[in-house]
């Protein structure tokens, strides 16, 4: 999308297998295709998956500092996953939103969806801005 920065994908997220869609001020979305190398025994999309997809949405949306050479980095201090459904077609798609935050810290809240719109997992999260925060202040 014009005007957006999409970073290459890191070696973490090229295993899982996701995308950066979009990526902007306060927000960050993400798609994956359903792949059965990422299913728990039952066969249905492993909980650690939506933990990293939800983890990485909300920690990209609080990181955006609209410069591609200038790269926020954060920590997650506090992750809350509450699980809902299970997946139905062939991918999920992510939204991770900033909520609020200070000097030092970011909060976030985030959903998983799948094709038909169903809701497939929500998260909060608390991150710490690593160096500086998204104004350049050290942190």
């Amino acid at each position: 999308m014009a005007g957006e920065i999409i970073e290459e994908p890191y070696p973490f997220q090229s295993t899982v297998g996701f995308d950066v869609t979009e990526w902007r001020d306060g927000l960050c979305r993400l798609e994956l295709p359903l792949s059965e190398h990422l299913g728990n025994r039952y066969g249905i999309l492993h909980g650690g998956v939506h933990a990293t997809l939800l983890d990485t949405a909300m920690g990209f949306a609080v990181s955006y500092t609209g410069d591609p050479d200038i790269c926020q980095l954060v920590m997650t201090l506090s992750l809350n996953v509450n699980y809902l459904g299970v997946a139905s077609g062939e991918k999920v798609f992510t939204t991770g939103r900033m909520t609020g935050g200070g000097r030092s810290t970011a909060f976030a809240s985030g959903e998983i969806t799948d094709e038909t719109g169903q809701t497939l997992a929500t998260a909060t999260g608390v991150f710490r801005y690593r160096g500086q925060d998204r104004k350049g202040n050290d942190t």
